[in-house]
């Protein structure tokens, strides 16, 4: 039987930083305008902790009953390795959205009404990452969708919550983080090439191969540099605060360069979530004090 321990390592701590950034980033937006409001920051964030988790375990399920996990290399699966059953998972998963459902409500509720649908296409997109018969995560379309609804909808939509419009360095805030989670999946699926290709789960990775993926991790990371200069123009050059990212990120980059394979790629999944965390708060500070 899967002890607390095990739900724990299951849930994935170490992808949180994904679910925390861009609440931390659109917030800074607000605070920037002098239009935030700190009960729906906390809303937004326990919205995108919960999809997070959510999102982990219905992985863990989905993959699992597949048999994609049969050879992880990475953390802990809970259906994988046996600990727990997969519909123990499952259950874990609905309760986490449940949960993301519950403080959405009440931000639609607040806000406006058709954040609802947004909510709901949230919670489609978790599930159908690796669920359901055609799962997109498995045609190499992860990226973009994590892109979209960790980068684009996280940041703007935290924005939008407080300030109840819409606003430029949001987008611009937006892509940068999406960017660098976008990053870090690129990283996850380069570490797991050679048994989801075994699995038939055909990543951007596996499309692009060894090499190009590389790039792209490299690329990406060079996106939110972009991005962040595109904030700073439309609000003040605190926002360059964030530039701290770049010091774990230059780091996780070395790493993907020098073409370690399997478990040496880990620490760039550590560097590369610290990375995206250091980037939504050197944006809140920054815009804080630029206000």
């Amino acid at each position: 039987m899967a002890t607390a321990a095990h739900w724990v390592a299951g849930a994935r701590p170490r992808t949180l930083p994904a679910a925390v950034s861009p609440v931390l980033a659109g917030t800074g937006v607000a605070v920037y305008d002098d239009a935030a409001v700190w009960w729906k920051a906390l809303l937004a964030l326990a919205v995108a902790l919960a999809l997070q988790v959510g999102v982990n375990y219905a992985n863990d399920y989905s993959d699992g009953i597949r048999g994609t996990d049969a050879q992880r290399v990475g953390p802990l699966r809970l259906v994988g390795s046996g600990t727990a059953s997969p519909g123990a998972v499952k259950r874990a998963a609905f309760l986490a959205f449940g949960v993301a459902a519950a403080a959405g409500l009440v931000l639609a509720a607040t806000t406006a009404w058709w954040l609802v649908l947004v909510g709901l296409l949230c919670v489609v997109a978790a599930w159908f990452y690796t669920g359901g018969t055609r799962p997109y995560g498995y045609l190499g379309l992860g990226e973009v969708m994590v892109f979209v609804f960790f980068g684009l909808v996280a940041v703007i939509g935290t924005t939008y919550v407080q300030t109840e419009t819409w606003r430029l360095p949001a987008f611009y805030a937006a892509v940068g983080i999406g960017a660098i989670a976008c990053a870090l999946l690129v990283a996850n699926n380069l570490r797991d090439v050679p048994t989801d290709r075994a699995a038939g789960k055909i990543t951007l990775a596996v499309r692009l191969g060894d090499e190009r993926t590389r790039i792209a991790y490299v690329l990406l990371m060079l996106l939110a540099l972009v991005a962040l200069a595109g904030v700073a123009l439309t609000t003040s050059w605190w926002a360059l605060l964030a530039l701290v990212y770049a010091v774990p990120g230059a780091r996780a980059a070395r790493v993907v360069r020098s073409r370690v394979t399997g478990p040496g790629l880990i620490p760039v999944l550590q560097g590369t979530g610290v990375a995206e965390l250091l980037y939504g708060l050197g944006l809140l500070v920054g815009l804080a004090i630029g206000s």
